[in-house]
């Protein structure tokens, strides 16, 4: 990856000034998609870290602005150079296409600094899965933690990369898992789930075209979708993840059809899922009011509702969240707070 020296002044390299408290330094690379922008928004105001740069996801782009943040944070977004990243942060926040994340998250990892990567470059831990899914990671780093934080900030709190979730994954773990670990399901499970078209990323195409999408519902990658690979490895077993794009600009919604077994009430999986979260700032039980996209958008908050029929053994969980936010960048600022050691709401409430 050819590097291009950056016009931003060196003061970003100084640290802070004489009897400022410490901050962390974090850089985010891939500032310029939707995730991305949401980073720096969301770095720029936090009171733990000082933003050092914000950088696109090419060596070869010009400097440019972010309209969208100023007054927020009135830096430009410079050209990816791999040394400035290893040289002025301690931390670096990927919001890069998959390839180009793969490319730039282990050389980074191996010069001591501790990476935070959206993409799904670093997910599966399967060689022969990530073949086929994230080609071009072809062996993972020393120090991968996948990144889920609240089902496991041990891990995260020493990891050297993070990989973070996707955001169809998150909304189905964050359900399931915890019924899974309490023996209460049985059978196949089904993922019936919608996105806004920000979840497509910000190249456009066809599928994203606003004449395509508005007054449309589309399912897309059936048996196909990589996301389902990341589900299976995370359950250790089999489902059906069936996605749909939606004419909304964010938001997630998944209705998940499962069996459970005999016995199984709605007070049970309350009971399962209220032990797993009692502690978890950014998970909301709504119970048998089931949740919409309106009530997490723009927050890093997911919310699950559910439903027993106990007479014919089937539970109905409805999971919303915000892709861009628990989906993607709120959950990467999450598990950056992990990784420093402070209060995981810090920046995002």
């Amino acid at each position: 990856m050819t590097k291009m020296a950056s016009p931003v002044p060196a003061a970003a390299e100084r640290g802070p000034a004489a009897g400022s408290p410490a901050r962390a330094r974090v850089a985010v690379a891939g500032a310029t998609g939707y995730a991305g922008q949401e980073l720096v928004r969301l770095l720029a105001r936090h009171p733990g870290v000082t933003l050092t740069d914000a950088m696109s996801s090419g060596a070869s782009s010009a400097p440019r602005p972010l309209p969208a943040l100023k007054r927020i944070w009135d830096g430009a977004v410079i050209p990816l150079d791999v040394d400035r990243l290893a040289r002025t942060a301690d931390v670096v926040m990927l919001a890069l296409p998959e390839a180009a994340a793969a490319e730039v998250g282990t050389p980074l990892v191996d010069r001591g600094v501790r990476v935070i990567d959206l993409s799904g470059a670093f997910r599966i831990r399967s060689d022969a899965d990530r073949e086929r899914w994230y080609p071009a990671t072809r062996t993972l780093p020393a120090g991968v933690v996948y990144a889920l934080p609240e089902r496991h900030a041990d891990a995260i709190r020493t990891a050297r990369l993070a990989s973070c979730p996707g955001c169809y994954p998150t909304a189905a773990l964050l359900a399931l898992e915890p019924l899974a670990a309490a023996g209460l399901l049985t059978g196949s499970i089904v993922i019936d789930a919608k996105s806004g078209i920000s979840g497509a990323g910000k190249t456009p195409s066809d599928r994203t075209h606003f004449c395509e999408n508005h007054g449309s519902v589309a399912a897309y990658g059936i048996f196909s979708h990589r996301h389902t690979a990341e589900i299976e490895q995370e359950l250790a077993g089999p489902v059906t993840f069936v996605p749909h794009l939606v004419p909304l600009d964010r938001g997630i919604l998944e209705t998940i059809y499962v069996s459970v077994r005999p016995g199984v009430t709605e007070a049970h999986v309350g009971g399962a899922l209220q032990e797993a979260y009692a502690s978890a700032p950014f998970v909301r039980l709504t119970g048998t009011d089931l949740p919409e996209i309106k009530h997490v958008a723009y927050t890093n908050f997911c919310d699950i509702g559910w439903r027993v029929d106990p007479e014919r053994g089937r539970l109905v969980l409805v999971v919303v969240l915000d892709n861009l936010l628990k989906g993607a960048a709120g959950q990467g600022v999450q598990n950056l707070n992990i990784m420093l050691g402070i209060d995981e709401r810090t920046g995002l409430l």
